[in-house]
């Protein structure tokens, strides 16, 4: 079983004028892309095969000798992941509903949610990602370096926001904090988290 770049939900200058054309033509079209051609290539002829993405990724989770097969499929993964979270005209409100509850029971509202994942987001030292995560029903911000991804922490991921530079730096250089900011306030899909709550 080979893998293939997932569609985009959307265009690629659907999310302009906070993420370009252009950022989403590397980031996805190569970025993301080279991923997945690097897991295929890796896998074949293997036991990993004709296993699932989820599957290749927890069997080769903590393995020094299996690096890069994690590497590239925790990076398809998170990339999938990281396109659903974002949706042309996003941000606003928090659909109604257990998610919405459970946003204000933990971090006592949206705007307090946001904060903690710009926190976070602008924090992670390097490459990596900034993450709303469910873990055993509790709703949490976590931070992931490299490909490294919640799932093999026991962790639900809700939302990500990629913060590896080839995520932003064609639009905002080395004004992550800026970048972080618009993808929060313009792009987040919070129907997309609460679906993944529920």
């Amino acid at each position: 079983m080979a893998f293939e770049l997932p569609v985009l939900p959307y265009a690629q200058n659907a999310l302009e004028p906070f993420i370009s054309a252009q950022t989403l033509d590397f980031h996805y079209g190569k970025h993301h892309q080279t991923y997945i051609t690097n897991l295929n290539n890796l896998i074949r002829n293997t036991a990993l095969a004709n296993q699932t993405l989820e599957q290749i990724i927890f069997e080769t989770a903590g393995k020094p000798e299996k690096s890069a097969i994690f590497n590239n499929a925790a990076q398809n993964f998170n990339h999938a992941f990281y396109w659903k979270s974002m949706l042309p005209n996003g941000g606003g409100k928090i659909p109604d509903g257990a998610f919405k509850t459970a946003v204000s029971k933990t971090f006592g509202g949206l705007e307090s949610l946001k904060a903690e994942l710009k926190a976070a987001a602008i924090s992670q030292f390097g490459s990596g990602w900034a993450w709303l995560v469910s873990e055993n029903g509790t709703l949490k911000i976590v931070k992931t370096s490299n490909a490294d991804t919640p799932m093999i922490h026991g962790q639900k991921p809700l939302l990500t926001i990629d913060v590896w530079e080839h995520a932003y730096y064609l639009d905002y250089q080395n004004k992550r904090a800026d970048y972080v900011q618009s993808v929060i306030d313009n792009l987040l899909n919070w129907d997309f988290a609460a679906s993944n709550f529920s």
